[in-house]
C-alpha cells in the first residue's frame, strides 16, 4: 500500500513535498468513524500535546491523499516518529468522491489528553486550508482550546 492519509501539518502539499519529493497529493477524503484529538504532553515534554486520531463513531476527519514512493517512505517514517516508536501506522478507509481507498495513518503510540499550542493548532488549520479542508472544518480546528506555551 502505498497511500497515505495526512490529518496532522502534513496537509499541507509544500510540507509533504519537502520530507517526501517523489511523493505527490493524490487527493482528498475522510476517515469515518474517527475524530481529531492530541496527545503525548506528558510523555513528549514537550510544550503541547501532538495531533493523533482516535476512533469515534459518528465523528469524520479531514485527510489529504499523497501516493508515497517507496524512497519517501522511510523517511516519512522517521519524521513522523515511527522509527523511535512516538507513532504507529495503522491501515485506515478513506471515504473520497471517487469511492473508499485504503491508506496508511500514524497514530500516537500513547494516551489521549493534553492540549495543543496555539501555534502548533494553527499550522493544522492552515495546513487543512491549504489542502482544501470545507471552510466549518478549518473553523472547527481554530475554534478549539489551546494549551499556552511555558514562559
Amino acid at each position: 500500500m502505498r497511500h497515505y492519509a495526512a490529518y496532522g501539518s502534513n496537509l499541507d502539499p509544500a510540507r509533504m513535498r519537502a520530507y517526501c519529493p517523489h511523493s505527490p497529493m493524490v487527493g482528498i477524503g475522510w476517515v469515518e468513524g474517527w475524530r481529531l484529538t492530541f496527545a503525548g504532553e506528558e510523555d513528549l515534554g514537550w510544550e503541547g500535546s501532538v495531533s493523533t486520531i482516535v476512533e469515534s463513531p459518528g465523528d469524520r476527519v479531514f485527510v489529504a491523499l499523497y501516493d508515497v514512493h517507496p524512497w519517501d517512505a522511510a523517511q516519512l517514517d522517521e519524521v513522523e516518529g515511527v522509527t523511535a516508536g512516538t507513532y504507529q501506522k495503522l491501515t485506515v478507509r478513506v471515504s473520497t468522491l471517487e469511492g473508499d481507498v485504503t491508506a496508511w495513518v500514524y497514530v500516537f503510540d500513547g494516551y489521549e489528553g493534553g492540549l495543543p499550542t496555539a501555534w502548533y493548532l494553527s499550522e493544522i488549520a492552515n495546513a487543512a486550508e491549504k489542502a482544501g479542508a470545507p471552510d466549518d472544518y478549518v473553523a472547527e480546528l481554530r475554534a478549539r482550546p489551546t494549551r499556552t506555551a511555558a514562559p
